[in-house]
């Protein structure tokens, strides 16, 4: 039976509806679950992103100080040609917990230290004495005043009350380890009367008697050290 053009209007337009229906009911199914998965998944991200800005932030910002030096940046030696001079750095805990602390240096050869490495307590300080064989120039130029290329670096790691110093602790815990200060040698005219001239000569008196007082049977439980002068680690420069 053909059907009239009247007929194919009215049937077009019953199924309308039900296709409205049926669009619309996806539709809504569609933006609920894209409203839940938004919920979900911004929740998952927003934990995500926190944690990452937290991630960047820590390898943005500077670490926290342990150590305070005196001298901050140098470590200056008497130009003496053919002797082993020395040095001195007064280093300060100037944070709330018990800090230990490790020399490294790019020429282990003609330096060590004394102590090379310890642990202060809260506010305690010690002054480090530097030893270095000062070699002859290559020319008829004196380096004083100038930088040298030898460096040191110092280490701080964050332990317990009643922990032993170990140099091993910084290889066992070096995601804790701060590195707290590089420092150049810097030669003096001992000849020529400076500041820092004088202010290495009170250090190095001071260190010498504290050395001496160690020799005592102590009486109070000073900065955890290691043996007088030991060698200190190699530190290879990039």
């Amino acid at each position: 039976m053909a059907i009239t053009e009247g007929q194919h209007q009215q049937n077009k337009w019953r199924l309308c509806p039900i296709w409205q229906s049926a669009t619309a009911s996806s539709t809504q199914n569609l933006h609920n679950n894209s409203q839940n998965n938004y919920h979900h998944n911004g929740v998952s991200s927003d934990a995500r992103s926190a944690s990452t800005v937290s991630s960047v932030a820590r390898s943005i910002l500077p670490a926290r100080r342990r150590l305070r030096f005196d001298p901050s940046n140098n470590l200056y030696f008497p130009y003496e040609p053919g002797k082993q001079a020395r040095s001195a750095v007064r280093i300060k805990n100037s944070s709330k917990s018990f800090v230990a602390f490790k020399f490294q240096t790019t020429a282990p050869k003609s330096c060590f230290m004394r102590p090379p490495g310890g642990i202060l307590a809260p506010g305690e300080s010690l002054i480090a004495t530097v030893f270095k064989f000062v070699e002859h120039p290559e020319n008829s130029e004196k380096p004083i005043g100038q930088k040298s290329k030898v460096k040191f670096k110092i280490m701080s790691l964050k332990v317990k009350n009643g922990m032993d110093y170990l140099p091993e602790l910084f290889d066992e815990q070096k995601d804790q380890v701060t590195v707290e200060r590089i420092l150049r040698v810097v030669f003096l005219d001992p000849e020529r009367p400076s500041p820092a001239l004088e202010k290495l000569k009170r250090q190095l008196a001071e260190a010498d008697s504290a050395t001496e007082a160690r020799k005592k049977p102590p009486v109070d439980a000073g900065p955890q050290v290691v043996g007088e002068g030991l060698v200190i680690d190699e530190w290879v420069s990039i």
